[in-house]
């Protein structure tokens, strides 16, 4: 015979004895999740069971299930497995709470058990303000900006919420924690913090987590200075490059060439260098280059290139035409302005042949600084090396020239010349001192001596007389004077010589006698005179002579 449920006031009695019975903390917890199916054990017991049903305790007892197949469950979802525990199916937040299973066999026994019903994490939302996003759904910030983070989970219990930041090959390391909501803010953002975040929400009860990795990039602006562009020529394929460079961020910026006026795009390359041949060039064309960056400034950065063609032909800092001596050497210099993008300078030889370019060797020394460049000929040969040289400028856009004559001649005979210059010299020389021979007073006494046939080691008469104006002036006063003396000589009976100088103004008279006398008289008295008649008179002839 089946048994019989309990009456109401047996149960009565036993809400009262599980009361006691979980306030004594003997009571088994069960932990399941939503939608999850779990199993209620009732007690530890294996041997054979007698009657077992099952309640559940919230204000009062509530009839679940029993071993009795004569009550139906309470509950589809409810089922006994193996007689005497209780499984649930799909269990929901309301199958929480406080379960009791009551066995019959010789005596009756209760057994307590807590079930608890976790749920989620279901969904992670994550939070990463003052960022921009790229097509592909990366996350960027600025350089120096400031990013703020937060992270949500729906659980129940409330989950914990964990930080964890990877850097690019680096190790994962935590940045705190928060059991209901974590959040925190970065400020000034670097490449150091650069990376992938992941936020991990964990539910304590069932164990159970789920986390969201979202990637970071830090990005670079780059200056506004540091933009820059120009035009090149490639020396041998003979083409214009143009290239453009916005240095200094991350990542690397987008450069696109135009063509001005128009904005016609030149290449598709966005590295910033285009190549272009002469049939897209001319004089004066205009060449933008416009970069952008994600990071920043919005308005971009650009800048322009014109070619242009040399203005003239190249400048020479050097003579047209140039002169070396066999052996030696001689340097042209060759100056280009004006020219964009800068020209290429040639050294040509001979007219003959312009596009035989001379190439640098022991004979010929090519240097090149800037726009400017010097050609040096060691050794100069007159067979080799005379004749036209031309300094030749080009660059995508024309081409300019210009000749030098270079003269090579046979070193001039220096001694030679010397020579001749120090015997012109010698002869102006002697024709000099002939002159001043010949009209030289000492010159004419010599010369009259020498054709008396005298003794020029007898007597040397030295005159020197007053300027010629006072001559001029006192001459009647000299003539009266030397007719006074003639007379008074005559009157004391001495011999007077008759070419006694006219001029009676003697500064100073030296007579010699023989080689051994020397007799001198300054300003020449009368007694002087007088003394030096008859020697005077003994040398100097009768008849009156110059002096």
């Amino acid at each position: 015979m089946a048994a019989r449920a309990p009456e109401p006031q047996v149960l009565l009695c036993l809400g009262a004895l599980l009361a006691r019975w979980v306030a004594a903390g003997l009571e088994t917890v069960v932990v399941g999740e939503v939608h999850e199916n779990t199993t209620l054990h009732c007690g530890n017991i294996s041997e054979a069971r007698g009657l077992v049903t099952w309640y559940r305790n919230d204000s009062e007892p509530i009839f679940l299930l029993s071993s009795n197949s004569s009550r139906p469950p309470a509950k589809p979802r409810f089922s006994l497995v193996n007689a005497s525990s209780l499984h649930i199916e799909a269990l929901s937040l309301q199958d929480e709470g406080n379960y009791t299973c009551w066995e019959a066999l010789n005596d009756t026994r209760w057994f307590q058990v807590w079930l608890q019903v976790a749920s989620g994490p279901y969904q992670v939302e994550v939070n990463i303000s003052s960022t921009g996003v790229l097509p592909n759904g990366t996350l960027y910030a600025t350089q120096r900006s400031r990013v703020d983070f937060s992270c949500a989970s729906s659980s129940r219990p409330p989950p914990m919420i964990e930080w964890w930041f990877r850097a690019p090959d680096s190790k994962t390391e935590p940045f705190g924690n928060n059991l209901t909501v974590s959040s925190f803010t970065l400020l000034l953002m670097s490449q150091n913090l650069q990376g992938n975040y992941t936020c991990v929400a964990k539910n304590l009860l069932s164990g159970r987590q789920r986390s969201v990795t979202t990637e970071l990039l830090v990005y670079t602006p780059p200056p506004l200075s540091d933009f820059e562009c120009w035009a090149e020529m490639l020396p041998r394929l003979f083409m214009l490059q143009l290239t453009c460079r916005w240095n200094g961020g991350y990542p690397d910026p987008n450069l696109l060439w135009t063509e001005e006026p128009g904005g016609v795009v030149v290449g598709t390359s966005k590295l910033g260098v285009e190549m272009l041949n002469r049939s897209q060039l001319s004089d004066g064309k205009k060449f933008k280059c416009v970069g952008s960056h994600i990071a920043g400034p919005e308005s971009g950065a650009s800048c322009v290139v014109q070619i242009r063609e040399s203005p003239g032909a190249p400048s020479l800092l050097s003579e047209p035409m140039k002169t070396c001596f066999v052996g030696g050497n001689v340097t042209f210099t060759c100056l280009v302005s004006g020219a964009y993008p800068s020209a290429k300078i040639l050294w040509l030889r001979n007219l003959t042949q312009p596009e035989v370019a001379i190439q640098p060797s022991s004979h010929y020394l090519i240097t090149q600084k800037g726009q400017s460049s010097t050609l040096t000929i060691h050794n100069c040969s007159q067979d080799l090396d005379e004749g036209y040289y031309v300094c030749r400028a080009e660059n995508p856009v024309g081409v300019r020239e210009v000749a030098i004559w270079l003269s090579v001649k046979e070193p001039l005979n220096i001694v030679g010349i010397v020579g001749t210059i120090v015997s012109l010299l010698l002869l102006g020389l002697a024709i000099i001192s002939g002159l001043m021979l010949y009209y030289s007073p000492v010159f004419c006494w010599k010369l009259g001596n020498t054709i008396r046939g005298q003794d020029m080691g007898d007597v040397m008469v030295l005159v020197d007389e007053e300027e010629e104006v006072e001559e001029e002036d006192n001459a009647a006063e000299e003539e009266e004077e030397e007719e006074e003396e003639e007379e008074e000589a005559n009157e004391r009976g001495g011999v007077l010589n008759r070419n006694t100088p006219s001029t009676g103004y003697i500064h100073r008279v030296t007579a010699l006698v023989t080689a051994n006398h020397r007799l001198g008289c300054q300003w020449a008295p009368r007694s002087c005179k007088d003394d030096s008649s008859e020697q005077q008179s003994e040398l100097v002839p009768e008849e009156d002579r110059p002096v």
